[in-house]
Formats: C-alpha cells, structure tokens, sequence
C-alpha cells in the first residue's frame, strides 16, 4: 500500500513509520506545520509541533530512506481547533483538543489530503488497535493501558479508520523506546509533549485570557447562595477544580470547596463540598460510531470521560438525538464539554462502541 506517515517529530510516529517501512509499503513522511509562529525550541515535555520537532521528523526519515515533506496546516489548525478551544471554554465547557486535532485535522484534513494524492492509508503513532469483523474495521485499546488513546480517536468514523494504521498498538511506550534506540533513531529518549501543544508555557488561563478578555463574575456557595469570591470570566474554571479558585474566606465547615458548575450567562461560578461532584447520569450529543453501527436498545459498556482514567461500568441508550448514559457507579469532574467514549469488553480486547460530548450531567 502507498502509506502516508504523520510524523510529528517524537519517537512514537518514528517507529510507526519504520514499521510501516518494514512491512512492505510504500511510505512517505509528513511533518504537519499547525502553528504560523512555530518556536525554534520546545522545553523539556512542553509543546510540540515546534521547528526542532519538525528537523527531528526529517531526520528520522532520511535515516529510513523515504521521502519527506512538511505541510502547511496552521490556518485549518487555528479554525478548527484553537478557535474551537477558546470558544468552549466562553462559553462554559471544557473541550479536549487532542480529541478534536485527531477528528478535524489528522482524519479529516490529513486524510482526505492523502487520498486525493493516490494514498491508501494514513500512519500515526498512536496507541489503539484496529480489527475486522466481517470485513469492517473495529477500534480497540491499545496493549499499553496507560498508554492507549482510543478515547481520543473515537470520534472518528469507519470510513476514516478503514484508512488509518496504528502500529504500535500491541507495543508498550517502554518497548517503543528500546526498538527507536535499536534503528538508531535520535528520538528515542525525546520526552513526550503532556501540554496542549498550542500552550507551551502551559499558562492556559492567561492564554484564554488573552483572547477571550474579562467577563466578571461570582463565586457562589452552592449550599447557601452566599457570595464567596469574585472572578475575571468562566473560562477560567473547569468543574472539579479545586485549587486557584481565589475563594475569600474559608467555607463555614472549613472544607475545601470545589467547582460544581458554570454559568456562563449570568457569570457565577457555583462552589461546593466534594460529594456534590459525584455524577451517575450523562447526557451527550453529536454521537460517532466508530464501528459503523449506532447503539440499538440499552448496552451494557464501560464509559470513559477523560483520556487516562475515568471509568465506571454503565448502560446506554440512544434516545432521539440524545446518547443517554447511566453509571452503574459515580464518577466526579465530568465536565459538559468533555467527551464520554464507550467500550464493550471482550477477549479481543475493549472495543469502542461510540463517542458523544457531554452536554449535561446529574
């Protein structure tokens, strides 16, 4: 197959991309530009996509022998997921952006790109596992549980994945660094990027701040309705958050108070006692079928709220327009904005049954 290997300049989209090599196809490397004022230098596990992550994809690729190119996507990248983000964010939720990069840019644009050049499949280094049954392609988890990020590919259709490659997902990141060392790839002790990519200093709050501006609001006791603090805007919250709330004087029970909701409308930002967090029921809209086949009657799954971690045993039902989720046991800081991922148990592994962002929760 003529393969075309995002290459993003860190150490899992190098061995990917040799593994593709290996296999037999004919491979071609594509650095993605996302940032039209790219810094010359990423700091330590901050940022990515930089100009140093760029070189550090054209080396690998001269060492594998295939060609090379750097694409411009920096506008499309703003649009649909920088604009994306801060807009969220304004408006009360909480986004995933990785999430979003996945499903707009590397599925989306990358991918549709690659075919109209004559490519069969688009190669990344994440973590999941593709399978077929009955000649269609399923999602799974990855081999390495604290490495899999099905979550933030569930969004994606069958379509999109019966083009896509993931060869790493029955590796674990440990073996991945000891194979990049063994080819001699430079990149096999890069530290990987844990910031969101667009942040490199990691101030998102300033970062919003400064495209968003002040919006004024109150801190509010969600058991008393008593004023506890002032705030510049809602974009700086997300609920579950605990630390930074600038909250006056101590609660009357001298607990830590927590971020329960925001409102961005009125500008309140409602605070209260940790077990106010537990949530048992979602409601999610825009649901994707990564499998192709939309829920039909109540399943029994596992839903996933964030990309590590956040799993409860729960049914779900698609009502309408509405994918209905009730935990079987509570989960705390589900956010709407977030997304809630799907998965089905089986001795092949967690299939993905779908994903949908969370509108509301109880």
């Amino acid at each position: 197959m003529r393969v075309l290997a995002a290459m993003s300049g860190g150490v899992d989209s190098a061995v990917a991309a040799a593994r593709a090599v290996e296999a037999g196809h004919d491979v071609t490397g594509v650095h993605l530009a996302l940032s039209a004022k790219p810094g010359t230098l990423r700091t330590g596990a901050r940022g990515c996509c930089t100009i140093e992550d760029a070189h550090d994809a054209r080396r690998a690729a001269d060492l594998m022998g295939i060609p090379f190119y750097v694409w411009d996507f920096a506008e499309r990248f703003t649009e649909d997921v920088v604009d994306d983000f801060v807009a969220e964010y304004a408006a009360g939720r909480t986004p995933n952006p990785c999430l979003r990069c996945n499903e707009r840019i590397k599925f989306e644009a990358l991918l549709d790109k690659a075919i109209a050049l004559g490519f069969d499949a688009v190669c990344t280094g994440h973590y999941a596992r593709l399978s077929t049954e009955d000649g269609l392609v399923e999602l799974r988890r990855s081999a390495d549980d604290g490495k899999d990020q099905s979550y933030v590919l569930a969004s994606l259709t069958r379509e999109q994945l019966s083009h896509a490659m993931f060869p790493l997902g029955d590796s674990t990141k440990a073996a991945v660094r000891e194979e990049a060392a063994a080819r001699g790839l430079g990149v096999a002790e890069k530290p990987d990027s844990h910031d969101i990519c667009f942040i490199p200093d990691g101030d998102t709050q300033k970062f919003l701040g400064n495209r968003i501006g002040q919006s004024p609001g109150l801190l509010i006791d969600d058991e008393t309705g008593a004023v506890l603090g002032r705030h510049a805007g809602v974009h700086e919250f997300t609920v579950g958050q605990r630390k930074g709330l600038g909250i006056d004087a101590p609660a009357p029970d001298g607990r830590p108070r927590y971020v329960l909701s925001l409102e961005p409308v009125s500008g309140n930002v409602r605070v209260g006692a940790a077990e106010k967090l537990a949530v048992t029921e979602i409601v999610a809209v825009r649901a994707s079928w990564p499998n192709g086949v939309p829920l039909d009657g109540p399943v029994e799954c596992v839903a996933q709220v964030r990309a590590h971690g956040g799993t409860a045993p729960a049914v779900a039902e698609l009502v309408g327009a509405e994918l209905q989720v009730h935990l079987r046991e509570p989960l705390t800081g589900v956010a709407p904005g977030q997304a809630v991922a799907l998965y089905r148990p089986d001795a092949s592994g967690d299939l993905v049954l779908a994903s949908a962002t969370i509108d509301s929760t109880a």
